[in-house]
């Protein structure tokens, strides 16, 4: 209701300033400087009154015009002045304009100072952590050792970029009546140039204008915008899993808080819950936003009213996905890396460096390089003592004997520290 009285107020002042403004030139100056505020800053809105209005009318936009109309008669304007409140406008008009406000301000205020908060975390665990090796695991296997730096890097750089989209998003409105083609305004004035009045009021809202539409904006941006934070959703979600793995397996521990139980029988338990909250979140609002994607840019001929009531659910949508990114600040602020757990690991899986004797073996030209590899390596148990006999057997030059012999899991790291530390 706020958004809508704000754009009712600003089109009026629009108006006042240029096709309309012989008519409004006598505008009370009382009326002017309500109108203006409220088109500024539409916090002062009445929502109650325009409420009971809509009981009577059962027409929300209806209901904001006559309470604009109601307030600026209470401050000196005259019937005739009144008339160009909602002047030249369907519903849609309105409507469209709030909603890409909303949208805009939960984009730069709210979504993307939380994910830039979670990234800045990211970065700053990342180069804490960068140099210090984890077990990695595909396909839930020991493989290649990574760092936790590395991992939380690859995280902070996936989440960047889906920033960078939904920034780049471009949040159109339309002002242009019933069926897009301002019939009725060149009805009223024939002279004036509206596409170009209603593009230059669109942007004075700080939104794109779509010239080419029916009654409603297609909402094609709003799919975009929807389908750019469901990938955003998604690497967090993605990040959500990883990290309640990680604790499982010990990696990371989480700090005690005083007074909080981890189950309500098993005193002993310290659960990833904020990690679980915000998968659960994070699933919530992507099945919402994917609804919203499929449907929003799908209406019947000119206009149909299945966008409405779907549209009123946006906020609820952003709303699960804001809760999701508090719940990772907050996990991301209770977890402790255990070192001794992750070095532990990591001595236990020697069969690691299977990879880099045989990627040495195929540079020197030794044949069957994988195979004597695969053969010596896979489903045994693995020792230091074991992959240096195996070294040491090779025929390989003694400086390369002796680099292979040097590596052991924790070293075999590969770029990963210069990687986790923004190494381009």
């Amino acid at each position: 209701m706020r958004e809508r009285v704000r754009v009712e107020c600003a089109w009026l002042l629009s108006l006042a300033a240029g096709p309309a403004a012989a008519a409004l030139a006598a505008l009370p100056g009382d009326a002017r400087a309500w109108c203006e505020a409220l088109a500024k800053d539409p916090a002062a809105t009445d929502v109650a009154a325009i409420k009971a209005i809509e009981a009577r009318t059962n027409h929300d936009v209806k209901a904001v015009e006559y309470w604009i109309r109601s307030e600026l008669h209470s401050r000196g304007a005259t019937p005739a002045q009144l008339e160009w409140v909602h002047f030249g406008c369907t519903s849609e008009d309105i409507n469209n304009l709030a909603y890409a406000l909303m949208m805009k301000s939960a984009r730069d205020h709210v979504l993307l100072p939380a994910l830039d908060g979670i990234r800045r975390l990211l970065d700053g665990l990342a180069a804490q952590y960068a140099a210090v090796g984890m077990l990695a695991r595909t396909h839930g296997q020991t493989a290649t050792p990574t760092t936790v730096g590395k991992e939380l890097a690859n995280v902070s750089a996936r989440l960047r970029g889906q920033c960078t989209g939904l920034e780049r998003v471009l949040i159109l409105g339309k002002m242009n009546g019933a069926v897009g083609n301002f019939n009725a305004h060149v009805a009223a004035l024939p002279r004036i140039d509206w596409p170009s009045v209603s593009a230059a009021f669109i942007a004075s809202l700080g939104l794109e204008s779509n010239a080419y539409t029916t009654q409603i904006e297609p909402h094609d941006w709003i799919a975009e915008y929807c389908h750019v934070l469901m990938r955003t959703d998604t690497v967090l979600l993605d990040f959500a899993r990883d990290m309640w793995s990680y604790i499982s397996l010990g990696y990371f521990k989480q700090r005690l808080i005083e007074g909080e139980v981890g189950s309500s029988t098993m005193p002993h338990k310290v659960n990833p819950i904020d990690f679980e909250n915000a998968e659960g979140n994070l699933g919530l609002a992507n099945a919402l936003l994917g609804h919203f994607a499929d449907k929003l840019p799908l209406s019947r001929l000119q206009r149909d009213l299945t966008d409405s009531t779907v549209l009123r659910n946006l906020g609820v949508a952003i709303g699960h996905a804001v809760l999701a990114f508090a719940s990772l600040k907050t996990g991301l602020g209770k977890v402790q890396l255990d070192p001794a757990r992750l070095a532990e690991d990591l001595d236990r899986a020697w069969e690691v460096l299977g990879e880099a004797v045989q990627t040495v073996m195929r540079a020197h030209g030794i044949p069957d390089a994988y195979d004597r590899l695969k053969s010596f390596t896979r489903g045994k148990p693995m020792d230091r003592g074991s992959m240096r006999e195996f070294i040491g057997s090779l025929e390989l030059p003694e400086a390369e004997k002796e680099r292979l012999l040097e590596l052991t899991p924790a070293t075999y790291l590969g770029l990963a520290p210069d990687l986790a530390r923004g190494w381009r």
